[in-house]
C-alpha cells in the first residue's frame, strides 16, 4: 500500500510545492473550476425556481423552508460516504465527480415532472446528493497537489463556482420571465420546462470529466482497507481546530441560506404583499450580485490568508457579512438595497475556501476527503433547521425579521472567530503539524 501522502486521480504522489502556472496544474485547476461552475449553476437555479414552485403548489413559507432544509440534510448525509470513498478509493476521483453531475441531471428531471410536495423533496434530495459528491474529491485533489497554497487554489475553485452562481440567476431570469427586445417578445418558459432543460448539460459535463480527467497512472495505486481508514479518521473527531472550522462554516451557511431563500421571495412578492414586485430578470441580476464580486474577492482573500493566517481574514469577513445583512433592515429597497447586496456578495461566499483551508491546516495527509466531508456535513447538521425557523420568522415578521435572525447568526460567527482554536498554515513536505 502506498503511504498516506500518496494521491491518485488528478494528483501527484507526494505533497510538494508546485508551480500553479505549469501546464498540467493549470488544466487541473481550470477543469475542476469549470465543472464546479456547472454544479453551482444548478444549486443557484433551484433558489430561483422556489417562488414559482411555491405559487404552483400553493406552499406555505414554512414548506418552502422545508425544501431548503431537506436539501441541507441530504447534503450533510451524502458528505459522509463521499469523504470516506474519496480517501479509500483515491483512483476513483473522476468517477465520483461524474456521478455528482449525473445526480444533478436526475434530480432536475424528477423536479420537472413532480406534481406533489413529497416528490419535490425527493428531487431536491437527489440534487443535494449530487452537489455533496463533488466537494470531497475535488478539494482533496487540490489540497494534495498544492499543500502550501491551499486557500488560494480553493479560492480559484470557489471562483469557478461563483461564476456559475452569477450566471444562473441571469439565465433563469430570462428563461422564466421572457424577454422583450427590439420589437421581439418572448414570454418565457414554465418552471417545469426550465427544470427539464437542466438534464442535458450536466450529463455532458459528466462525460467530459470521465474523458478528460481519467489518469492512466492511477491504475497502479491500490486502496486502503476500511480498518485503516477508520484508524486515520478517528483523530479528526476530537480535533478541536477542525471542529472550530465546522462550527464557523455552519454558522456562515445558516446565515446565508436563511437570508437567500426569503430574499428571493421578498423581491418576487408583489408590492401589495409587502415585497418589491421585481420581475424574474430583476430578481436574477440582484441575486447575481451576491456572487459577482466574490469571483475576484475569493482568490484575494485566499492569497491573504495563506500569507497572514486564517483568523484575521475570517473575522473581518464575518464582521462585514454581519453589517451587510443587518443593513437590509434600513436599506430594504432601491439603490441602497442593491449596494448592500453587492457588499454582502464580496464576503458571503468568498470566506468558504479560507475556512476549508483552515480545517485542512489541522490534519495530516491522507484524510483530506473526510476533512472536507466533516466540514460540509457539520455545517449541514448545524444549519438544517435554520430555513424552517426562517420560514416561521418570515411568516410572522416578514423580511425584516429574517434580516435580524440571519444577522444575529453571522454576528455570532464573527465573535467565535476571535476565540476558537485554529490550525496554523501547513508547510509543504512536512508530515507533522506545527
Amino acid at each position: 500500500m502506498g503511504s498516506t501522502n500518496e494521491r491518485q486521480g488528478f494528483v501527484i504522489k507526494k505533497p510538494r510545492k508546485v508551480n500553479i502556472g505549469g501546464n498540467r496544474n493549470f488544466r487541473l485547476i481550470v477543469g475542476l473550476s469549470t465543472a464546479h461552475g456547472v454544479k453551482h449553476f444548478y444549486q443557484q437555479a433551484l433558489i430561483l425556481l422556489l417562488p414559482h414552485i411555491r405559487d404552483s403548489l400553493a406552499l406555505s413559507d414554512v414548506a418552502v423552508g422545508g425544501i431548503v432544509a431537506v436539501r441541507a440534510i441530504a447534503m450533510g448525509v451524502m458528505n459522509v460516504p463521499a469523504g470516506a470513498i474519496t480517501d479509500m478509493f483515491r483512483r476513483r476521483v473522476a468517477l465520483m465527480l461524474a456521478v455528482s453531475m449525473v445526480c444533478l441531471s436526475l434530480g432536475y428531471f424528477v423536479l420537472g415532472i413532480a406534481n406533489q410536495y413529497l416528490i419535490i423533496l425527493v428531487a431536491v434530495a437527489i440534487t443535494a446528493a449530487g452537489t455533496s459528491l463533488w466537494h470531497a474529491p475535488a478539494f482533496s485533489s487540490l489540497a494534495s497537489r498544492y499543500p502550501d497554497r491551499k486557500a488560494f487554489v480553493f479560492a480559484l475553485h470557489r471562483s469557478g463556482g461563483s461564476i456559475g452562481d452569477t450566471v444562473a440567476p441571469l439565465v433563469l431570469g430570462v428563461l422564466l420571465g421572457g424577454i422583450s427586445f427590439w420589437g421581439l417578445a418572448w414570454g418565457g418558459l414554465t418552471w417545469r420546462a426550465v427544470a427539464l432543460l437542466h438534464v442535458g448539460p450536466s450529463v455532458l459535463t459528466a462525460i467530459t470529466i470521465i474523458v478528460m480527467f481519467k489518469s492512466p497512472e492511477s491504475a497502479q495505486f491500490g486502496k486502503i482497507t476500511l480498518g485503516q481508514y477508520f484508524a486515520s479518521v478517528r483523530p479528526l473527531l476530537v480535533n478541536t481546530k477542525v471542529i472550530s472550522m465546522v462550527l464557523l462554516s455552519g454558522l456562515r451557511g445558516m446565515a446565508h441560506q436563511s437570508l437567500l431563500v426569503f430574499l428571493v421571495i421578498y423581491m418576487k412578492d408583489s408590492l401589495h404583499d409587502g415585497g418589491l414586485g421585481y420581475s424574474d430578470f430583476t430578481v436574477g441580476y440582484h441575486v447575481a450580485l451576491l456572487t459577482l464580486l466574490g469571483i475576484l474577492a475569493s482568490p484575494l482573500m485566499g492569497f491573504i490568508s495563506d500569507k497572514i493566517g486564517r483568523r484575521p481574514v475570517i473575522f473581518v469577513a464575518m464582521c462585514v457579512a454581519t453589517a451587510s445583512i443587518l443593513s437590509f433592515y434600513w436599506a430594504s429597497s432601491g439603490l441602497p438595497f442593491t449596494l448592500v447586496l453587492g457588499l454582502l456578495g464580496v464576503v458571503i461566499f468568498a470566506i468558504n475556501p479560507v475556512m476549508t483551508a483552515g480545517a485542512m491546516d489541522a490534519v495530516k495527509g491522507g484524510t483530506e476527503g473526510t476533512t472536507v466531508a466533516m466540514l460540509f456535513t457539520g455545517g449541514a447538521i448545524i444549519g438544517a433547521l435554520s430555513p424552517l425557523v426562517a420560514g416561521l420568522v418570515f411568516t410572522n415578521w416578514y423580511f425584516h425579521g429574517v434580516v435580524l435572525y440571519a444577522g444575529s447568526i453571522a454576528g455570532l460567527g464573527a465573535l467565535l472567530a476571535l476565540v476558537l482554536p485554529m490550525g496554523m498554515r501547513s508547510q509543504a513536505g512536512k508530515e507533522s503539524l506545527r
